[in-house]
């Protein structure tokens, strides 16, 4: 009864975790979408609280701390003041339509299952059904990061498929080594640092971070 319990609330935090992506997805202005990130980021830090009880994995308890501080708090508060700092526009630039993005969300979700599916039969633990979850939202953060045409918004693309990388490590093996996960917080930290400076030099050079601008250099 208590394992049903645990695999349900796990259960509930990966869709929630899918749910916030994909409406991510079909956003269209900055603010909602850092906060979907955060919202992502804290059902994954529930996520692994609750596989972190089930389990008596304590490692995964550091990794629910890291994901509660640094993407939850820390990182949306970095993007926002990014974004102020430059003053981009809070619209988000799109070069796929909102229909367009959710139709292809939606094959990919189904795409994920299928691919998964082999991989499901042979599992038995609770988080099982994560795995294609994770997988889904892996492909639809590389959508967002391909069809935006902002530095930020392709930014938070990164992150959530980073999220959603986590999720499946969390599915396949109750999560990465300890120093391989702190590493794995600490690298995306600086990126989105890096990504925030190279944001500011193409708004400076542009007055803008549409990403399209640089495309046009190799023509």
């Amino acid at each position: 009864m208590e394992n049903a319990i645990i695999g349900n609330m796990i259960d509930l935090c990966a869709v929630m975790m899918l749910l916030t992506t994909v409406l991510a997805v079909a956003m269209t202005h900055m603010k909602p979408l850092i906060r979907l990130f955060s919202a992502q980021s804290l059902f994954l830090a529930v996520l692994a609280l609750i596989v972190a009880y089930s389990s008596g994995t304590s490692h995964i308890y550091i990794m629910c701390g890291l994901t509660l501080v640094l993407k939850v708090f820390v990182m949306p508060r970095m993007l926002w003041y990014i974004m102020d700092r430059i003053n981009v526009g809070r619209e988000v630039g799109l070069s796929l339509g909102i229909p367009g993005t959710l139709l292809a969300s939606g094959l990919m979700m189904v795409l994920s299952y299928y691919i998964t599916e082999p991989l499901l039969a042979t599992m038995h633990t609770v988080e099982r059904n994560c795995l294609a979850l994770s997988v889904s939202i892996l492909l639809i953060g590389l959508l967002m990061m391909c069809t935006r045409k902002n530095a930020i918004t392709e930014t938070i693309g990164l992150l959530m498929m980073e999220n959603g990388l986590f999720l499946g490590a969390v599915a396949l093996s109750h999560g990465m080594p300890l120093i391989v996960e702190i590493a794995a917080f600490f690298d995306v930290m600086v990126a989105v640092i890096i990504i925030g400076i190279f944001a500011h030099r193409i708004n400076r050079s542009f007055n803008s971070v549409d990403t399209s601008f640089l495309r046009r250099l190799r023509e």
